[in-house]
């Protein structure tokens, strides 16, 4: 499968997510920084349906600062009620649109990140698929994940995961599920425990 067409599923499994989730749930926190689940729906749906003129307007009222954009265009757009928030995602699920920098492969891993940002505190589980995620490993180690993994993170260490034929590095090795992988290479401290290794130490202390 292409690459859009594994955004265009991802999309769609999201708007399938949030059509299940309880007022409850969607005020909960997420994974994400101080977001809501709901605001990381939001976040999702505007990278598609935002429009460049609403998202430039954002960026001049937050000071040029992309992520105070982001916060502001995630808790606007999450303004809206959820089943049209997943209405969006499933009418933008094949939208061609590119992130500069980052490109498919930024996009793809933006929204099993925030999937995951979703499910895990709420205990929901959800199998990420084998050849996205090999996608997104390749990606968040390959040196141009801009806003997701700062280059030293996984500087000097050797990646490897259980459940997929994928490794990366040379050093203390960081072993674990890929999702977990993934999830801690994004910053993501949830995903520590599942890890084992000599390298977990270093890269806890690389984290946010």
């Amino acid at each position: 499968m292409r690459i859009t067409g594994m955004i265009a599923d991802e999309r769609r499994g999201l708007a399938d997510l949030t059509d299940t989730l309880t007022p409850e749930q969607l005020r909960a926190p997420s994974l994400c920084s101080a977001w809501t689940v709901k605001e990381v729906v939001g976040h999702l749906v505007a990278v598609v349906a935002a429009g460049n003129g609403a998202a430039l307007k954002t960026l001049v009222r937050s000071g040029f600062n992309v992520h105070k954009a982001n916060a502001r265009l995630a808790a606007t757009t999450a303004a809206r009620p959820a089943r049209e928030l997943a209405a969006i995602l499933r009418a933008h699920a094949e939208n061609p649109f590119r992130p500069p920098i980052v490109g498919y492969p930024g996009a793809l891993t933006d929204l099993q990140i925030h999937q995951q940002d979703i499910r895990r505190p709420l205990g929901l589980a959800g199998q990420l698929r084998p050849e996205p995620l090999r996608i997104s490993l390749d990606f968040l180690v390959g040196g141009r994940a801009v806003g997701f993994t700062p280059r030293r993170r996984p500087a000097g260490l050797r990646f490897e995961s259980t459940d997929l034929d994928w490794a990366w590095g040379d050093g203390p090795v960081v072993r674990g599920p890929a999702e977990a992988v993934m999830l801690a290479l994004a910053g993501r401290r949830a995903a520590l425990p599942d890890l084992d290794g000599p390298g977990v130490a270093m890269l806890d202390r690389r984290l946010p």
